[in-house]
């Protein structure tokens, strides 16, 4: 139940949309062409999505430092990118232990299965072969239900993270697009 809230959560979370609408760096590079925008629209642009508050981050940066050097500027960014891509990793290890640790307990449910089957048998009472293949047979049950749980989210794991790994490459290269734009506003001298 877990595994499957957290897929849910991070199905909803991780929309292009969400994360980095596609042509939110060219309106805030439009917005931006002759100067720097008030801290309410800012502020708006940051709630608005991780790249935006990545871009807003940039913007608050010059605003507050018009004679901000290239590194600061480009620290701003990079610490907004942490943080953004930090968000966009929520749960995914928990995702992932659930994923490694779920036929383990398969596994172990099945080994005590095994252990009570056998224990059961006592020696000189005339073991009944049927009822020890049905008894082999439900304890095997556990390694089943484990893997049927392991198996979607390993899975669900693997995209999360191609995914979270694909907005870090744009929430960078849209940090290293903005970056010579928002330098045009510092005050050199």
């Amino acid at each position: 139940m877990i595994a499957l809230a957290l897929v849910v959560e991070r199905l909803f979370q991780l929309r292009d949309r969400v994360v980095a609408p596609r042509a939110l760096l060219d309106e805030v590079m439009g917005l931006t062409r002759t100067s720097l925008p008030p801290t309410d629209v800012v502020a708006k642009l940051a709630d608005n999505s991780a790249l935006g508050n990545v871009l807003a981050a940039g913007l608050r940066a010059v605003g507050e430092e018009p004679r901000i050097a290239e590194p600061a500027l480009r620290q701003a960014f990079e610490s907004a990118g942490r943080a953004a891509v930090h968000r966009l990793e929520r749960y995914l290890n928990t995702l992932g232990t659930i994923a490694a640790v779920a036929p383990l307990l398969g596994l172990f449910g099945t080994v005590v299965g095994m252990i009570e089957i056998f224990g059961s048998q006592a020696p000189g009472s005339g073991s009944n072969p049927q009822l020890l293949a049905h008894g082999i047979s439900v304890a095997l049950y556990n390694t089943a239900f484990g893997l049927i749980i392991a198996i979607p989210a390993l899975m669900f794991y693997r995209y999360f993270r191609g995914k979270v790994d694909e907005f870090q490459l744009t929430l960078e290269l849209a940090a290293e697009r903005m970056l010579p734009h928002l330098m045009r506003f510092v005050v050199r001298g």
